[in-house]
């Protein structure tokens, strides 16, 4: 496996947990406000980190670090990512996967392994805007649909996630995820952050008040939803 960065120690991506995050290359979605464009749509492999500098990294960590976030990218298109997931174990490391939820047969497999821990799978819009969002037209909720369900039967820790853009959501799409995802075990909407690797710029956050308005019109359908990055 070959990735596109690194975050050495993170406080925030795996909850509970002091964790470093990788970035695989790569991804199917094309979301304006992706944080990893930069990242996922490298073209020159010498930017690459290849697998051996992660894993003689992670060894140094051993005993200091609790977890592994596996981020992208989506990093569910990688074929190895099982191996690679087994040399983690290895070293001790618990796994947060980080996904899109567009690979439902590979997030099973992971999880009916035990292979992953935590599962963080984001939610990008209301089932009407989800295509639009993704930048994919006519894109097919069907494996999202069912990476949903597969989280829900699980004994696996996870999360569901959607980052709050001005352009791109409204009050009612929210509640429209919120009824959607309605038996989730957790869900946070999360503050955009506006940044130079994002794919497009000039897109604009909420403020955190109006955040809170948000919370309040879901809370009553998705008592376990909370706010992240405030």
């Amino acid at each position: 496996m070959v990735f596109g960065g690194i975050q050495k120690l993170t406080l925030l991506d795996y909850p509970d947990k002091t964790a470093c995050t990788i970035f695989t290359v790569g991804c199917n979605f094309d979301c304006k406000y992706c944080q990893n464009s930069s990242l996922i749509n490298q073209s020159d492999s010498k930017d690459y980190i290849d697998e051996t500098e992660i894993l003689g990294f992670l060894k140094t960590r051993q005993n200091l670090l609790d977890g592994v976030c596996i981020s992208g990218g989506e990093p569910l298109m990688q074929d190895d990512l099982d191996t690679f997931i087994d040399k983690l174990k290895a070293l001790g490391f618990l796994i947060k996967l980080d996904t899109n939820g567009s690979y439902p047969d590979k997030l099973e497999k992971l999880i009916v392994s035990g292979r992953v821990d935590h599962v963080a799978m984001d939610i990008k819009n209301s089932p009407e805007k989800y295509a639009m969002t993704i930048g994919v037209p006519d894109y097919d909720l069907t494996p999202i649909i069912k990476s949903m369900e597969i989280l829900h039967s699980s004994q696996v820790s996870y999360e569901f996630r959607t980052t709050v853009v001005r352009e791109l959501h409204t009050v009612e799409d929210l509640i429209s995820i919120a009824q959607w995802i309605f038996d989730a075990k957790k869900f946070y909407l999360q503050t955009f952050v506006d940044s130079e690797g994002v794919s497009q710029r000039g897109l604009h956050s909420y403020s955190d008040s109006e955040m809170l308005r948000f919370l309040s019109n879901i809370i009553d359908i998705l008592p376990n939803a909370e706010l992240r990055g405030m």
